[in-house]
């Protein structure tokens, strides 16, 4: 980063699976006093406020969105208030609302104070009629679901205040995600997270997607990863800038159980499938040609299936042996 302004980082949406995770990656890069945690519910287990400064924050409300940015100096937004898939798709106004309106509020404080903004797409923008297997970076994006409907006007949106405004704005399209930190909270990929949990724990799982639904997931480490390496990219190589394809690996519900069978043996799995999660996977490609990422900014996982499936079953199986899980 050379001699740039240090990062002042602002992340809101903070207590969701990623934003846990992402603000204490953030803490160890940027130090404690240079990354400010938000979210519209208290931190009541102080799994933040414990560790950097917390802020109560409806983002919904712009002049508490300026005022925020202002009072922390913040010079860098990760923006990841947002109603997931599932959650979306059951209150599709409240999801738009949150998830446009919110993003607008952000940029136009973004636009304000001069900050950049992380917007985090996502693999629920594309639709039945884009290309399945190996989607290309540039595509057609039809969804049918809110929270796609969302996300590719946000990948427009992002796109126009950089053109128009002059925003730095940056982003990635976010495959599933599994964490062994955080659960997740009403996607369409969560039972890639459940699985580990009732396996540890039962060793059996009902999966609610059906068998040979291929989806592309990457590990929370990853997703870190991804998220400060795109802000952190020399702005001169960047030529999509918002909404880059990232992944890590593909797999279908029985392959995953299959690995987890490695290290638990009696692990076994059946199927209760949720008809409107499924719906929303179907349309979703089996996985996406993230090529122009590594092009750009040098994008590269640093796990697979096998071994973030072990780091899951080690983390979370001490955690079961400590009463914690």
């Amino acid at each position: 980063m050379g001699t740039q302004t240090p990062r002042r980082v602002l992340v809101t949406g903070a207590l969701g699976q990623i934003g846990s995770e992402l603000t204490l990656g953030l803490k160890d890069r940027y130090g404690a006093d240079n990354v400010i945690a938000t979210d519209i519910q208290p931190d009541t287990k102080k799994k933040l406020s414990s560790a950097v400064p917390f802020a109560l924050l409806d983002v919904l409300n712009p002049e508490s969105v300026d005022a925020i940015v202002q009072k922390y100096k913040v010079n860098t937004i990760y923006h990841l208030a947002a109603l997931l898939s599932a959650v979306a798709e059951k209150r599709p106004r409240e999801g738009w609302d949150i998830n446009m309106n919110g993003l607008l509020n952000v940029l136009d404080a973004g636009r304000a104070n001069k900050c950049s903004v992380f917007f985090p797409s996502s693999i629920g923008a594309f639709g039945p009629s884009t290309p399945l297997d190996g989607t290309p970076q540039d595509t057609i994006q039809r969804p049918e679901s809110m929270y796609g409907v969302t996300k590719v006007a946000g990948e427009l949106l992002c796109d126009y205040y950089f053109k128009r405004f002059g925003v730095d704005t940056r982003g990635v399209r976010f495959p599933g995600i599994i964490s062994n930190g955080t659960l997740p909270g009403g996607g369409t990929t969560d039972y890639a997270v459940e699985i580990f949990y009732a396996a540890i724990k039962e060793k059996k799982y009902f999966c609610f997607l059906k068998q040979g639904t291929s989806l592309d997931m990457m590990y929370m480490p990853d997703a870190i990863k991804a998220a400060v390496s795109v802000m952190e990219a020399d702005p001169a190589k960047l030529k999509h800038r918002n909404s880059f394809n990232v992944t890590a690996m593909h797999f279908t519900p029985e392959m995953l159980a299959g690995e987890i069978r490695k290290h638990i043996s009696d692990f076994t799995m059946d199927y209760r499938v949720d008809p409107m999660r499924q719906r929303i996977a179907d349309s979703w490609p089996n996985y996406m040609d993230d090529s122009a990422a590594l092009d750009e900014w040098g994008w590269k996982p640093d796990y697979d299936l096998a071994t973030m499936t072990a780091d899951m079953i080690r983390v979370l199986g001490r955690r079961h042996e400590q009463g914690l899980l």
